[in-house]
């Protein structure tokens, strides 16, 4: 990236604060809202919000989340949300972070029987304001274990916890890769508290990008207010998802894992107020998250491909409310993007076969892939498509 942007694939000399509903001239969400699904929270497009509980809450009511199992009066005539909520629910469980007089509860996902769960990063760092909170963990039989922070992923806004339990139930992971326009989606978790929720909609939308709220933990010589944001590829979805949704699971009608629910859609503009569900939320695509996963229980961390360079939003005409790509205004020496040979005025218009029509998804499917893998990019250069195999860097959640 270039060492002047902010973050690479940034708007050169763009403020993010500007890309917000009905000044937007590509397809990307700014979630000015987020609501973690973890803490009580959901975040969307117009205003996505985390789905998390407030961080101002205190810590003593988030201990009240209640408990509720799934249960069947009538066995004779189960459908298939039934069906899908009865397989997945042992692998969901609600999470309560704790630091002072701030907490909050979300949800999480059980990966294997040595307790690993699948989380996001804002439920278990307060959304960045706590840097070791404590984490306890109700699995769907009611009872609570203590629970330590195995890694956080900010750019993901993804985590792993892990419980020492008995008889812990895994989640059967689908192929977020298949997942289409249509398709039922069920949302479990833990929304406002009420453990075991099951709520179900559609898949509205495939590769949504959307930007939000990073939830790293600000260091010791910096301020929670620069810590700026992070693009990441979604699945939309209009399933009732709400603050406390956070880290919980969407499945598909078989009762595999289709997504990590990280944000929802908020119709208002204030950054501080909690929202519910309007029909717009969004999940960590579960292929995704599982590479992150799978880093974070092996070393601690997960890595993120980086580019190397700086755009600009390439609009289709001088007065034009959309873009058609990622215009380069300057390429980092040595970098992923300088090895490739792109040069400023290229127009990025794929990357890892994802289209690009902006910057942030341009930065997006960069960080979907693990640092060092090579991928195919395509660009316009003087008007003619060209296409490279570049072999990312590594990004930084700094």
């Amino acid at each position: 990236m270039n060492a002047s942007a902010g973050a690479e694939n940034q708007a050169a000399g763009t403020p993010k604060t500007r890309r917000r509903a009905g000044k937007r001239v590509g397809p990307a969400v700014f979630v000015t809202s987020l609501v973690a699904a973890g803490l009580l929270g959901g975040g969307a497009a117009a205003g996505a919000a985390s789905l998390w509980g407030t961080p101002a809450q205190t810590a003593s009511s988030a201990q009240t989340a209640q408990y509720t199992p799934v249960i069947v009066n009538n066995t004779s005539s189960v459908n298939a949300v039934t069906a899908a909520a009865l397989k997945a629910s042992p692998s969901v469980v609600t999470i309560s972070a704790s630091s002072g007089s701030s907490g909050g509860t979300g949800s999480g996902i059980i990966l294997d029987a040595e307790g690993h769960i699948l989380t996001n990063t804002h439920v278990v760092t307060l959304d960045g304001q706590a840097e070791a909170a404590a984490i306890e963990v109700r699995t769907s039989d009611g009872k609570v274990y203590a629970g330590t922070v195995v890694g956080t992923d900010p750019l993901s806004d993804l985590a792993i916890i892990k419980i020492t339990a008995p008889g812990l139930v895994p989640a059967t992971l689908g192929d977020s890769g298949a997942v289409k326009v249509g398709d039922t989606a069920i949302a479990i978790g833990a929304p406002l508290g009420l453990s075991g929720t099951v709520t179900d909609g559609i898949v509205s939308a495939v590769d949504r990008t959307i930007e939000t709220a990073s939830s790293a933990v600000p260091s010791s010589d910096s301020s929670s207010a620069g810590q700026g944001s992070i693009s990441i590829n979604v699945i939309q979805t209009d399933a009732a998802i709400n603050p406390g949704n956070s880290g919980g699971a969407l499945t598909n009608t078989q009762g595999e894992i289709i997504g990590v629910n990280v944000a929802i859609a908020s119709a208002g503009s204030s950054s501080t107020a909690q929202s519910g569900n309007i029909g717009v939320g969004f999940s960590v695509p579960i292929n995704v998250a599982k590479r992150v996963a799978q880093e974070i229980i092996a070393t601690g961390a997960a890595t993120h491909g980086q580019l190397g360079l700086s755009v600009k939003y390439k609009a289709s005409g001088t007065s034009s409310e959309f873009t058609t790509g990622a215009e380069v205004a300057a390429v980092t020496p040595g970098s992923a993007a300088a090895e490739a040979g792109l040069k400023a005025g290229d127009v990025v218009t794929e990357l890892a076969g994802h289209t690009v029509t902006d910057a942030s998804e341009l930065t997006a499917a960069a960080r979907e892939q693990a640092a060092g893998t090579t991928v195919k990019i395509t660009f316009q250069r003087d008007g003619q498509d060209q296409e490279a195999d570049i072999t990312l860097g590594a990004a930084t959640a700094g």
